[in-house]
């Protein structure tokens, strides 16, 4: 299902290339899951990640809305068996959010944000011989500021929250056992934004 939601929502995007304004954002992000996953094996957790994560941001036009497309690099996370290493996992993010800015007289534009993320990995490492893509919901929060001298450029600072349990199977040899790891992570961004 949200795999159709994201790709409508791309297609209202693209169906409106002229009528409004673009926005990229180059942001360094901080992968922080939120949640242990408890299982027979121990506990299990991802560790913290560090990630270059674009974005492009269309306006609708003067109003307040906007529609966000997450582009992250490619992310490693280290996946963890009660502290100890025991694999590791490569996924993009792709995320979309519809935002709402609060516009002001000031230079400081917050905004927030509710859309759909996906979790999609590969090039597994250890004993995970297998992790399955999952798709869920995200939250965004956050602010942009223009500088006075600034006429198309900006820095900005968000928070998302991603809602990701992936599938993952531990090798047959090991303990032939599935679980849903629950990463479910904040995500903190400091950036750079310029609209065209």
């Amino acid at each position: 299902m949200f795999k159709k939601v994201l790709v409508v929502a791309l297609m209202g995007m693209s169906s409106f290339t002229f009528a409004g304004n673009w926005q990229v954002k180059f942001g360094g992000s901080v992968i922080a899951p939120s949640e242990d996953t408890t299982t027979p094996l121990g506990v299990v957790k991802a560790d913290h990640e560090y990630a270059f994560t674009p974005s492009v941001e269309y306006f609708f036009g003067q109003s307040p809305f906007s529609a966000e497309l997450l582009l992250a690099a490619p992310i490693n996370h280290d996946v963890l068996l009660d502290g100890k290493n025991v694999a590791r996992i490569k996924q993009l993010p792709p995320t979309i959010t519809a935002k709402y800015h609060f516009k002001n007289s000031t230079r400081f534009t917050p905004y927030i944000g509710v859309g759909a993320t996906a979790f999609i990995p590969w090039d597994e490492q250890g004993v995970a011989v297998k992790v399955k893509e999952d798709f869920g919901v995200a939250g965004q929060v956050g602010f942009n500021f223009q500088p006075a001298d600034a006429k198309n450029w900006g820095v900005f600072v968000d928070v998302r929250y991603m809602d990701i349990s992936p599938e993952v199977t531990i090798d047959p040899s090991v303990a032939n056992y599935k679980f849903d790891l629950d990463i479910n992570p904040f995500v903190y961004t400091l950036g750079y934004s310029y609209k065209f």
